[in-house]
């Protein structure tokens, strides 16, 4: 297996936002929310835990973790 791709660069928080949009609309996370700290709050089924991400590069790491487990055909439990 190949190791994820390290970014050159740091995400921006507009960066995260759309992809935190993305992965809600496309029903891989329930819900993705900024707060006014810099953090993320992120839930991937409706009445799970909530996670909290450091901050918009840690919103792009799940992004390409669900996309790679999309890719791979790894099939999530609930």
């Amino acid at each position: 297996m190949i190791p994820p791709r390290r970014r050159a660069r740091a995400a921006s928080w507009a960066e995260a936002c759309v992809w935190a949009d993305v992965l809600v609309r496309y029903r891989l996370l329930h819900a993705a929310l900024p707060t006014p700290s810099g953090q993320w709050l992120v839930q991937q089924y409706p009445y799970g835990p909530v996670e909290v991400l450091s901050g918009p590069s840690a919103v792009l790491d799940l992004a390409a973790r669900l996309q790679h487990q999309t890719r791979t055909g790894r099939i999530r439990t609930r």
